[in-house]
């Protein structure tokens, strides 16, 4: 498999910013839910992997260097095991920063998109991720604030148990590019770190928020 970087944060941690810095490090491309909407014949590997079908790694991850936010960060144990010379960067954010965002934007859209106008391939997609990711690491239960920041807590100590500490980055990107080139040994560069996906741009891809 030629993932050189698996992400195992939630989304809504800064992910489509982390994907824009792995890319301009030169871990290109790295797959983001933004590729499984752009591209319909990806989402027939997430529907087996909610089913619980066998499915080959390579040809899910096929062409891509680098892996963040959900649906992938969902498989983040089997990845590791599958690429052992990866390495894997946790996402985070202040909590309840996280949550106010995944409030309004994932927990909304995952509650209203059956009743959405929504493009076939997005509706399976949020079919899938409703079996993968809300029943089973939020319990069917993704607006209650107390089940998710319990979900979010678990996820950093499993990924923090489960790895070495040096092959592990616990990043916030608002910390900026030195822990993230340090980790990869890189150089940082000369530029400003990437920030991307306000909430209003998490809507637009879907034609904007619903009232």
């Amino acid at each position: 498999m030629t993932l050189q970087i698996i992400g195992s944060g939630f989304g809504r941690t800064g992910t489509k910013s982390l994907k824009a810095a792995i890319e301009r490090l030169g871990f290109t491309p790295c797959h983001h839910m933004h590729e499984v909407v752009e591209n319909p014949a990806q989402v027939a590997h997430w529907q087996a992997i909610a089913e619980g079908r066998p499915v080959d790694w390579e040809a899910v991850f096929a062409g891509y260097a680098a892996q963040v936010d959900w649906p992938g960060a969902h498989v983040w144990r089997e990845l590791a095991e599958s690429c052992p010379e990866a390495r894997i960067i946790h996402s985070v954010r202040p909590e309840d920063k996280w949550w106010a965002s995944f409030e309004r934007t994932i927990a909304k859209l995952l509650t209203l998109y059956r009743d959405l106008p929504l493009p076939p391939h997005i509706r399976d997609m949020m079919d899938a991720f409703d079996r993968m990711v809300v029943q089973t690491t939020f319990a069917g239960k993704i607006t209650d604030k107390a089940t998710a920041l319990a979900a979010y807590r678990q996820r950093e100590a499993d990924v923090r148990a489960a790895l070495p500490p040096e092959r592990l980055l616990v990043f916030d990107v608002a910390q900026g590019w030195d822990p993230l080139c340090d980790f990869l040994g890189l150089p940082a560069p000369d530029e400003p770190f990437p920030h991307h996906n306000l909430r209003a741009d998490f809507w637009e891809v879907l034609g904007g928020e619903p009232a």
